[in-house]
């Protein structure tokens, strides 16, 4: 997460070496092994830092200058660590962070501290490393493994490696890293999700070019489940790992077999399909001379103590469409002890009361296709508008379809143990694509083991992961493994109901066409597969975003300004296209949703990170305009969305034994949808939450602290004169 341990293999226990409070990520040991240097980030910047492995004495600061560090490796002498550096500004004004960004610079600093040595701008490439040589820097680009001297000269590129793409991919595309060897014959390569072992050919020219699906050199594919770091040891041994599980493999472990004849689709009966299931299948990771370590890290869930009893508002249940005029939640901890009438329910002596008469209270809000693009990646950002923003707005929680990075999983982590505010923020970790390639069960089963047993969740992302029988080799591995798979079909009417036949868990975005006729609507209420319909990214027409962007006034929002960058709210809002409210498709997509909602279907309500937190309500408001009525909207933001992302007996209603996620109206949204966003009061997790502002008033009073963009003011233009001059 973003605190440093130190374990001792094989059966020693991870211990913390950082201080607590110290964000601390991308640790890098030194040759001899006695130091790590790390990097830091904070809403004051980052640094460069190296701390003793055994424990013993203070982290000591390399760099001098704050500034966005990343990736810092030693130099095998021990005498330098490079470092990859940017711009505190840069990095903040970025809305996405994918990559190394641009107008980093490759630096290197003595290890003993010192002045800072530019290397070369970056240009793109990153993950710096060692290889044979001493005096020079290896790097990764797209275009391939390339090194160059400490003074930035005699730049080389010594090897490209590809692999099958995505489905819109025409021809290979390249690894997303590369690391050569210690001895300089053999590289690791990340593809397509997988780690291989790639043979370095010694040739003159041009940059020998592998593929690894049809490869020309010998190749070896080292996972089956997939790595999400790797590194050689200084004695050309493999390490890798894969959420909390430590790898190594020893190189001489490792037999070039011939390759293997592509296994032809099982097409027996359905009993010998199900014998076959029970069978254990290969992993790579399962070959002699692979051996694994599990990393045990164990923090308390974040718990608040005490009674509360929100008093005398109505409250919507949304547990069989129950409504009370006037009742009382009794909240113990983090849990609904128990609600009713107010004259039913007694309130215990120890309980706080919070007088809520006049008010309405739901559940809390669900996102069932959420997208926390802002959130940064690889170097976390603890101070986290995105989440901020949403839980203002109600949303306490919500689902990630599709991250990119596992490092979702980490921010879920924070959140849960009280590190950070924000709403329970699951996700399906990085979607499964179409470049996995998949030609049996087993392989699918591999990958679906990444998600299932090291990054702990349940729900998946199956992007177009091929043609119709490998998506059914999808949702068979995940029936088998207990998984729940989402998908979407691209703008594809017809792929979108083999989805529903098929018996995939959900389908994202709209279904292109309308009206549909009764088959469809039958079809999908009866396999009840979730139908998220994201209508501010609507199929076949504007987005119903910038109908919402053009009729309300988003850019001076003081609650939006409060908890969204100011330069990120002038990038969404101004100069959006402006449609005729009859050009817009959104009102007939709805319409759709809401027959397929009253013929018994599960519909849900996805944002897409278009906007965060106040996009929600948009999407609410957007299925009111087909038909839906209040209640029905309600109903698909609450109760089915706990249905949908798998968190129905915990979430979605206001009922005894329930998680304490509410949200308090001073304004009845039954009586107008637009009413949702006169929220008073969000609970999450049984602690209460001022929603203009996020100032906590139950079981403490805490204030929000400040966060880096509240003191960043937008630049005013100079008033015009009367003919336009300034």
């Amino acid at each position: 997460r973003d605190s440093l341990y130190v374990m001792n293999l094989p059966s020693g226990k991870p211990h913390q070496i950082t201080p607590d409070g110290v964000r601390a990520f991308q640790p890098a040991w030194s040759p001899d092994g006695r130091w790590l240097a790390y990097v830091t980030w904070d809403s004051t910047g980052g640094y460069l830092w190296k701390i003793r492995t055994d424990g013993k004495g203070k982290p000591i600061r390399i760099s001098r200058s704050p500034a966005f560090y990343s990736n810092p490796v030693w130099s095998p002498d021990g005498s330098r660590i490079v470092v990859l550096r940017g711009l505190v500004w840069e990095r903040e004004q970025r809305p996405f962070d994918f990559g190394t960004p641009p107008g980093m610079d490759l630096v290197w600093f003595p290890a003993r501290g010192g002045e800072v040595h530019l290397i070369a701008p970056a240009q793109g490439v990153g993950h710096p490393h060692f290889g044979p040589e001493s005096d020079r820097i290896y790097l990764y680009a797209p275009g391939g493994l390339l090194s160059l001297r400490f003074d930035g000269s005699d730049r080389r590129t010594h090897l490209k490696v590809t692999g099958k793409g995505l489905y819109y991919a025409e021809k290979p595309v390249p690894a997303d890293d590369i690391r050569i060897s210690p001895n300089g014959d053999w590289a690791l390569a990340h593809v397509q999700n997988q780690l291989y072992l790639v043979a370095v050919p010694r040739i003159g020219g041009k940059a020998p070019e592998v593929n690894v699906n049809q490869p020309s050199v010998p190749v070896k594919k080292l996972t089956s489940v997939g790595a999400d770091y790797f590194a050689w040891t200084p004695k050309g041994d493999i390490t890798w790992s894969v959420g909390s599980r430590f790898y190594q493999r020893q190189f001489d472990s490792i037999r070039f077999e011939s390759k293997e004849k592509e296994q032809k689709p099982d097409r027996g009966s359905v009993d010998q399909k199900k014998e076959s299931s029970r069978k254990s299948f290969h992993l790579v990771e399962d070959e002699p001379g692979v051996h694994h370590f599990d990393v045990t890290l164990e923090r308390p869930r974040a718990i608040p103590h005490g009674r509360l009893a929100l008093k005398g508002g109505r409250i919507i249940t949304m547990h069989h469409g129950t409504i009370i005029e006037k009742g009382t939640i009794i909240i113990r901890d983090n849990r609904i002890e128990q609600v009713g009438p107010v004259d039913e329910v007694p309130i215990p002596p120890d309980a706080h009361v919070i007088d809520i008469s006049g008010m309405t209270v739901t559940p809390g809000f669900i996102d069932t296709h959420a997208h926390w693009f802002e959130i940064r990646r690889g170097i976390l950002d603890i101070q986290n508008w995105s989440f901020l923003a949403n839980l203002a707005y109600g949303v306490t929680a919500g689902l990630d379809v599709q991250t990119a990075t596992n490092d979702m999983f980490a921010y879920q982590d924070l959140v849960d143990t009280g590190e950070i505010l924000g709403p329970r923020a699951y996700s399906t970790g990085p979607g499964i694509f179409s470049n996995n390639a998949f030609k049996t069960l087993d392989e699918v089963k591999g990958v679906m083991l990444r998600y299932r047993d090291f990054y702990h969740t349940r729900n998946l992302k199956s992007y177009l992961v091929g043609n119709r029988k490998q998506r059914q080799l999808v949702v068979q591995a995940a029936k088998e493994l207990g998984m729940m798979p989402t998908t979407e079909g691209a703008l594809d009417l017809k792929m979108d109901l083999t989805h529903a036949i098929d018996g995939f868990h959900g389908n994202e975005h709209a279904l292109p066409i309308v009206p549909l006729y009764k088959d469809v609507i039958e079809l999908f209420a009866r396999t009840r597969i979730s139908y998220t319909p994201t209508l501010l990214v609507a199929y076949g027409g504007p987005w119903a975003e910038n109908y919402f962007y053009t009729t309300t006034d988003v850019h001076d929002n003081p609650k939006l300004n409060r908890f969204i960058p100011h330069h990120i709210l002038d990038q969404k809002t101004k100069r959006r296209p402006w449609f005729r409210y009859d050009e817009h498709v959104f009102p007939k997509i709805a319409a759709q949703a809401a027959r397929i909602l009253r013929a018994g279907g599960l519909v849900g309500i996805g944002s897409h990170g278009q906007i965060q937190g106040i996009g929600y309500h948009w999407e609410m408001w957007a299925l009111a305009a087909g038909g839906m009525t209040p209640e029905e909207v309600l109903r698909c933001a609450t109760v089915n969305g706990a249905r949908i992302i798998g968190f129905e007996k915990d979430l979605g209603t206001i009922e005894a034994g329930k998680l304490a996620d509410l949200n308090i109206f001073t304004k009845n949204p039954l009586e107008d949808i637009h009413h949702t966003t006169s929220i008073r009061y969000v609970v999450k997790n049984g602690e209460v939450f001022e929603a203009d502002t996020l100032k906590k008033i139950w079981p403490e009073i805490r204030r929000l602290p400040d966060m880096w963009w509240n003191h960043i003011k937008p630049v005013k233009r100079p008033s015009r004169t009367e003919d336009g001059s300034r």
